[in-house]
């Protein structure tokens, strides 16, 4: 009996699909074998700030540390702009093979998507987090010519002059720009927003003169309070910082419902494979753990807080949702 043709493609395609499980398991050993030698070569750890920003330094020591525990160099690479979105939208973008890392700040991951609908990345399902690093505090700065010694002072001054004073940001949508807008909520000002591309152009300008007032972290201002250029009022955050302990909160000098700090992350591309990004974590975890890191990103202005993340994006939405709700009622806005 003849019999139909399909009994022929049916063996064929049985032997190609044989075939072609062949390859793939073999493939598959490859690739775990690739991931298990990782790193082969540098790895780039990008900063989405200016140079001399508190991301950028932190990404400079923990660069060093980093390169010692992986035994490959890690190049650091400012990529500023669009209130750090360039920068994560290009590691977002990247290879997910652990070549390409970042380091920034809830700046990135849950201020600009709390006040942007259309971003070049997406925070939550973008990044495999490698682990939060710590947090840096976000003071009230002054320069040394306002007539203002503590927070009632200026706040005073600023509703007796309101034409005078206005405050500087290191960018729309950032975490200083958040402070300062609940800070003109908590004390009934209403100071004019003026946003810089970056701290070191703010901190340029607050010691020239050019505004009264700023909000920063306190790596920035570290080098400008010892020499005197620049004046500490209170610290943004619901407790003091460590590193400025005689320094009081916004809410111990009379005004409650300041609270606003810069955490940061080192994360990559989603997607990496498991080995791959087992090996960073674990880097990561046991350069965190030494006293040496710890004291140098104290002495650098941060304060250190390891903490492994099990639920990158179920964190990342509920911090944009808390966001949101404070960017509504501040009418914090990115023109």
């Amino acid at each position: 009996m003849h019999k139909p043709p399909f009994f022929k493609t049916s063996a064929i395609t049985r032997r190609l699909l044989s075939f072609g499980l062949a390859l793939s398991a073999v493939a598959g050993v490859a690739g775990t074998a690739h991931a298990a030698d990782f790193p082969e070569r540098p790895i780039t750890l990008v900063a989405p700030f200016p140079a001399g920003g508190a991301a950028d330094v932190l990404a400079r020591l923990l660069g060093k540390t980093l390169q010692d525990q992986l035994g490959q160099p890690v190049i650091i690479e400012n990529k500023p702009g669009a209130g750090t979105a360039i920068g994560a939208a290009y590691v977002a973008n990247a290879k997910p093979d652990g070549y390409t890392l970042l380091i920034s700040s809830n700046s990135t991951f849950t201020l600009n998507p709390a006040l942007q609908t259309k971003l070049s990345y997406d925070a939550a399902k973008g990044f495999d987090a490698i682990g939060i690093v710590g947090s840096v505090a976000l003071a009230v700065l002054v320069n040394p010519k306002v007539q203002a010694t503590n927070l009632q002072q200026l706040v005073a001054a600023a509703k007796a002059r309101p034409d005078d004073f206005v405050y500087g940001s290191f960018g729309n949508g950032t975490s200083s720009n958040f402070a300062g807008a609940m800070f003109n909520s908590a004390t009934g000002l209403k100071m004019t927003h003026i946003p810089y591309k970056g701290s070191a152009p703010l901190m340029t300008d607050l010691i020239g003169g050019q505004i009264p007032i700023s909000f920063d972290t306190v790596v920035a201002a570290s080098q400008q309070l010892k020499s005197g250029k620049v004046r500490v009022l209170a610290v943004a955050t619901a407790k003091r910082s460590a590193l400025l302990p005689d320094v009081p909160t916004v809410a111990e000098a009379g005004f409650p419902g300041v609270d606003m700090n810069a955490w940061l992350a080192l994360v990559a591309p989603r997607g990496l494979p498991p080995a791959v990004k087992a090996r960073l974590e674990k880097a990561l975890a046991t350069l965190m753990a030494s006293p040496d890191t710890q004291e140098k990103m104290k002495l650098a202005g941060f304060e250190p807080g390891y903490a492994a993340v099990a639920d990158w994006a179920g964190m990342v939405t509920a911090d944009i949702a808390k966001m949101k709700a404070i960017a509504e009622r501040d009418q914090i806005k990115v023109e």
